[in-house]
């Protein structure tokens, strides 16, 4: 199945490169482009990409607002797209509200071709995209920031860390390695289970917690204080 893809960046260069990239791959097409939020906000709901790969700074309607709007709005019964969010990772406290605002995940601007058809691929199958150094280390550090530097994220929910006191001991295991950026195959392996036990256990621990994906489930770990920081390298 071909996976439909709708690019939103202020670059036209940008947005250029992307589609030289996904456009190579047989199981990847771009559906449509948009220029800013707005644009992107109306091509999502006119278009019905499977995905969308969303600049997290654009002029007029940023990508957070756009992102929360396309998930918001969206008409049932047919699931929204997953939105990817691009990012340069040096600047973005908008990354952290767009995570919360639904996102299913993150990849940085220059990252490598293949790096990004697989984050398609992998959002699109319902996955979020949590690369264990590099995400971990952008939620560690947006976790922590002051609400006044997350522009238009909601304060945590207090009935969220509440119920993770109800969580078993074997969905707070998972809970604890899905936060550490590891995959559905990768938890199994640690934890002696099959992979479809571990995506069964996953989607329970979010329907658990009220939560729309695992990349929130990874902030929210990291907020109720589950592991430690990762130093820095």
């Amino acid at each position: 199945m071909t996976i439909r893809v709708l690019l939103a960046d202020d670059q036209e260069m940008v947005r250029a490169a992307l589609r030289a990239v996904i456009d190579r791959r047989e199981d990847l097409c771009v559906v449509g482009e948009a220029a800013d939020g707005g644009q992107a906000v109306d091509a999502a709901f006119r278009l019905r990409p499977d995905v969308v790969v969303m600049d997290v700074r654009m002029p007029g309607l940023t990508g957070v607002e756009a992102t929360g709007r396309i998930l918001t709005g969206w008409p049932p019964p047919d699931p929204p797209p997953r939105v990817l969010v691009l990012t340069t990772f040096d600047l973005d406290e908008y990354v952290h509200s767009a995570l919360r605002a639904g996102a299913y995940g993150f990849l940085l601007k220059n990252s490598p071709p293949d790096q990004l058809a697989h984050a398609i691929r992998v959002v699109a199958g319902g996955e979020a995209m949590l690369a264990p150094s590099v995400t971990q280390r952008l939620i560690t550090t947006f976790a922590a920031l002051p609400l006044g530097l997350l522009p238009g994220a909601p304060a945590p929910a207090p009935e969220h860390h509440g119920l993770i006191d109800a969580l078993t001991e074997r969905e707070l295991e998972v809970l604890i390695l899905v936060a550490r950026g590891l995959s559905n195959l990768q938890i199994a392996d640690a934890l002696g289970l099959t992979q479809a036990n571990v995506k069964s256990r996953v989607n329970r621990i979010l329907t658990r917690l009220g939560l729309d994906n695992r990349v929130q489930a990874a902030i929210l770990a990291h907020e109720a204080g589950l592991l430690p920081p990762r130093e820095e390298t």
